[in-house]
């Protein structure tokens, strides 16, 4: 499985990126905006599923969620707030700060990892 990362704290995002890795999965592209992460998909970038910060340095990452909504791209937002602060993706599952590997893992098998 491809997985994008969207994750604007250094620390996290590598703790992101080796858990994924540990479970056989694939970082696509890893960002840490939201301008940087729409370039890169507006220029052909995609990827299984997502993980998505909902905070990126003081703008939310909503706009990524909606491209990734577009083109029916399965994704879930890490954050330390409890929800999503937008009543839109109320439905979107939820990782929080700090992420447990056992949650991560639930989280992609809803999106088709076989692990």
């Amino acid at each position: 499985m491809r997985v994008l990362v969207v994750e604007d704290e250094g620390l996290v995002a590598m703790t992101l990126e080796d858990m994924l890795n540990d479970l056989g999965c694939e970082v696509a592209f890893s960002g840490a905006a939201v301008a940087e992460t729409l370039v890169w998909l507006d220029a052909g970038g995609s990827a299984d599923a997502a993980l998505l910060d909902v905070n990126l340095g003081g703008e939310y990452a909503f706009a990524i969620a909606d491209a990734l909504a577009d083109r029916g791209t399965p994704f879930a937002f890490s954050t330390g707030y409890g929800e999503a602060p937008d009543a839109r993706f109320s439905h979107t599952p939820l990782l929080a700060k700090p992420v447990r590997r056992e949650r991560l893992v639930e989280v992609l098998r809803g999106f088709g990892l076989e692990a």
